[in-house]
């Protein structure tokens, strides 16, 4: 008898299958590969793991296409700014939990980006060990009775819309000396010059946030910003690696203008996980703010976006002359670039999401 013949196929489990989705226009949802996408090491990181993975490129235009695209997969990975080239996610968002409420996983959900990837985490979390003085205003009338007074009463301000990135709605407002009805402002999008305008001015420019946003949030400005900032990415609940880079936002351009040499902001330098010079802050995000933060949003960590990064400015050295590290935003809608082990962190994570939903 013929054995082999009559045996059974070996059974393999499906491979789950994951989309990543990024904005584009028609062209480059025709063309986007794997292999010529940026995300290219995730895609690598992703069929290493054993997960096949797809670009989603996204517009309003088709975003039917994308859709029926999205729920034929078991996952899905979200790269999309808040802001981009006068678009939102106004419309991209109802799709996603659209999405997500018929079976597939989405990460970053919508409704998890509202909790963590927006300014009012800032408010909502300033009691841990990341906060500074900081307050939110809920309305145009709110904003306009409360703070010039807080502008008066200490040093400059920065104030930023709920939603936004690359420094859009970001405004360091200082208070001018003999006057109450002038400020100076800078804004924090490149480019930007400072400028002494009625704090009226500032306040009608700012109305239009709340349509947005929702809120504008308030912060004391942190005078040592010009020794630059730390980014921790981090995967789910562990960091997967930091960031470094000396920052021009926010910072009054040299006499040459905003464009010279000397007005752009330094390299990301990447580090890994383990990086010593960060030990400190990575032991805190751990082991203390993250699930510090969970908790007080009310974040479940299986929601916890499978890449997102927290932004740390240099605060007041205590007593020992150790740093102390200020959340200035966390970002949750698209975070990238990424260090080098990152990748392989994403897919771990992913991994991991994956198993428990089949």
């Amino acid at each position: 008898m013929d054995t082999e013949r009559h045996s059974p196929a070996p059974h393999f489990p499906p491979r789950h299958t994951i989309a990543i989705v990024s904005r584009g226009d028609a062209a480059a949802r025709r063309d986007t590969t794997a292999q010529n996408s940026r995300f290219v090491r995730v895609f690598e990181a992703l069929a290493a793991a054993g997960i096949d993975a797809q670009p989603a490129v996204y517009d309003e235009s088709f975003a039917d296409t994308v859709r029926d695209q999205l729920l034929g997969v078991d996952g899905v990975l979200v790269w999309v700014d808040p802001i981009h080239q006068g678009k939102t996610r106004a419309a991209l968002d109802p799709l996603l939990r659209e999405v997500a409420a018929r079976g597939p996983w989405v990460s970053a959900h919508p409704d998890v980006i509202l909790k963590m990837g927006v300014k009012d985490v800032l408010y909502r979390t300033r009691h841990l060990g990341w906060g500074t003085d900081t307050h939110r205003y809920d309305s145009a009338a709110d904003f306009r009775a409360k703070f010039p007074p807080r502008l008066r009463a200490g040093g400059p301000r920065v104030l930023k819309q709920n939603r936004g990135n690359g420094g859009q709605g970001v405004w360091k407002v200082e208070a001018l000396p003999d006057t109450e009805a002038m400020v100076r402002v800078l804004h924090a999008q490149r480019g930007s010059f400072p400028e002494d305008i009625p704090l009226e001015t500032l306040m009608a420019r700012c109305e239009r946030y709340f349509g947005w946003g929702g809120c504008i949030i308030d912060q004391a400005f942190q005078p040592r910003l010009p020794e630059g900032m730390i980014r921790c990415y981090m995967s789910g609940s562990k960091v997967a690696g930091f960031g470094q880079q000396l920052i021009k936002a926010l910072v009054p351009p040299p006499p040459e203008g905003p464009e010279a040499p000397e007005a752009q902001p330094g390299p990301r330098i990447m580090h890994g996980p383990d990086a010593l010079p960060f030990r400190a802050l990575r032991r805190k995000m751990e082991d203390e703010w993250t699930p510090q933060m969970m908790t007080t949003l009310g974040i479940d960590p299986a929601s916890l976006p499978v890449i997102w990064d927290a932004d740390f400015l240099y605060g007041p050295r205590d007593a020992g002359g150790a740093d102390s590290y200020v959340l200035c935003e966390i970002n949750a809608s698209s975070c990238f670039a990424i260090p080098d082990e990152a990748p392989a962190a994403i897919a771990r994570t992913v991994g991991t999401r994956l198993q428990k939903v089949r």
